[in-house]
């Protein structure tokens, strides 16, 4: 098995920590999404993606698509970390007039690919931009991060139909599938297994991981394309709030934000100072 860096571990601790803290300063939802792919997005940033800070426009770089635009302070978390932006920025999020929206936003932040928020619609822009680089013969890859509620969507299953058929290998779809969206349980609100097997029966190569095992994350993300001339589609297993107890696999943290108490608490359970 692939072997992340240490620091990767390290990083998702940071990803959730500014998460809790920007949540509870905008007194906004979403907090239960946003740990929940910390870690997928700590490795991404690390060790997969061949992105550049200080070239953020860098024509021949990695795009990746937070299909799932609410868990929005995830993705500026690690592009803070990563230096594509001042971590100062993130003490704005979801202020009026500012920078950082709770939704994902382009404009204005260096590294984020593409504006998300209305769901279903991240992997269809995915495909455009990976049969581009086909044609272009740009040697970059798509990753589009996909929650498990946006599998309810037609749109979706376009795009899952589309990318085979045009052949693009370039192309990797991540499914945090964390079992829990708006209103219940994923299983209640609209079942989706097989999952893996309907990926497979559209002709995608499929793996499924454990979305917290760096190690599992990492050698998945090396390995792309699993099949030639098809694209990749990585059902990351995950637990919602994963990282703060009194919020893992709890529907309530899908739009509760932490009051002040909770934000304390959160933060200690994370080894960091309120």
């Amino acid at each position: 098995m692939a072997t992340p860096a240490q620091d990767t571990v390290e990083l998702a601790r940071r990803i959730r920590a500014h998460c809790v803290r920007m949540t509870h300063h905008a007194q906004a939802s979403h907090i239960g999404t946003c740990l929940s792919m910390a870690d997928l997005l700590a490795v991404l940033y690390s060790e997969v993606l061949r992105v550049d800070p200080a070239r953020p426009e860098w024509a021949d770089r990695d795009r990746f698509i937070l299909s799932k635009g609410h868990g929005a302070a995830g993705l500026y978390a690690v592009l803070a970390e990563r230096g594509f932006f001042p971590r100062e920025w993130l003490a704005t999020y979801g202020d009026d007039g500012g920078r950082l929206a709770t939704h994902v936003v382009r404009y204005g932040v260096p590294g984020v690919d593409f504006s998300t928020g209305s769901l279903g619609h991240g992997l269809s822009v995915g495909c455009g931009m990976a049969l581009a680089g086909k044609r272009e013969g740009r040697p970059y890859r798509v990753f589009v991060q996909l929650s498990d509620g946006e599998c309810d969507e037609g749109s979706t299953w376009e795009a899952v139909l589309f990318a085979p058929h045009h052949g693009l290998d370039n192309l990797v779809a991540i499914v945090d599938y964390n079992k829990i969206q708006s209103f219940g349980t994923v299983k209640e609100v609209l079942d989706l297994e097989p999952l893996a097997d309907k990926w497979r029966a559209f002709r995608w190569g499929v793996r499924e991981i454990d979305g917290h095992d760096h190690g599992q994350i990492l050698e998945a993300c090396r390995a792309v394309p699993f099949e030639a001339g098809r694209p990749s589609a990585i059902i990351a297993h995950t637990v919602k709030g994963k990282g703060v107890r009194f919020m893992e696999d709890k529907l309530l943290w899908h739009y509760k934000s932490p009051d002040a108490e909770q934000l304390a608490a959160a933060l200690a359970e994370l080894g960091e100072a309120p």
